[in-house]
């Protein structure tokens, strides 16, 4: 495992990581995305993780890891995915409960580094959102394949403002919105999250929008998603 100012992963490595287990059709290759620049207070961010990361991890055979910070494809903050599936090594039997145990001590590593990444600094000012969804999608691309589901969820409220986009002042004109995101794609800001299915835990938790307002960052993102490719986008 890296500390805080470890190293950053080498997405080339990746591609020798088995990732299917043993005896198996090959499993979702998923992504969590922590937000350490308080979208919540700290006993609710790490009850969201806690609660929610496990369930998720439980039916993916690799996941990576991305910290949102004010920096977040530059930062320090890292750390190492994790194959969740047995290999032939661990399990040359395809026996199902040696795969179910292997998945259960992995699952107790993917939930104790993604909280850590809750611990993460700021790493500058604001909140990188979109940063953190790009390195994501980064690690994960060395292991995309045609018939491999591809899931990503995030612990964030998703209020980017760093950089090329400050959701609070979202134009909630449904013209200017497109613009917007139009802009963000010819700059390749937006992730490539093609056929990737996406729950967002957080959203808009912390923010109360003024009066009029309340539907841009919610349709803002909704569209932006679906621009990044992404497969269905869940916003809890």
């Amino acid at each position: 495992m890296t500390s805080l100012s470890g190293r950053v992963v080498v997405v080339l490595a990746l591609a020798a990581i088995p990732v299917s287990g043993c005896g198996t059709d090959p499993g979702p290759v998923c992504g969590a995305v922590v937000d350490a620049t308080g979208y919540a207070d700290p006993v609710t961010a790490r009850n969201d993780v806690e609660s929610e990361l496990p369930g998720f991890a439980k039916g993916c055979d690799w996941i990576g890891f991305a910290a949102v910070t004010g920096g977040s494809e530059s930062g320090a903050c890292r750390r190492d995915p994790v194959p969740i599936a047995a290999t032939r090594t661990e399990n040359p039997d395809d026996d199902p409960a040696v795969e179910d145990r292997v998945r259960a001590r992995r699952i107790t590593q993917v939930l104790a580094r993604a909280v850590e990444l809750l611990d993460c600094p700021k790493e500058g000012r604001g909140s990188d959102v979109l940063g953190a969804l790009r390195y994501a999608a980064k690690q994960l691309s060395a292991l995309r394949q045609p018939d491999r589901e591809h899931r990503l969820i995030v612990f964030s409220d998703l209020l980017n403002d760093h950089g090329d986009l400050d959701v609070g002042e979202l134009d909630p004109n449904e013209a200017a919105r497109g613009r917007k995101i139009e802009e963000l794609r010819d700059a390749r800001l937006l992730p490539d999250l093609s056929g990737y299915a996406v729950v967002v835990h957080g959203f808009l938790r912390a923010k109360k929008p003024a009066p009029g307002r309340f539907r841009s960052p919610e349709s803002f993102w909704r569209a932006a998603f679906e621009a990044a490719g992404a497969s269905s986008v869940d916003l809890l």
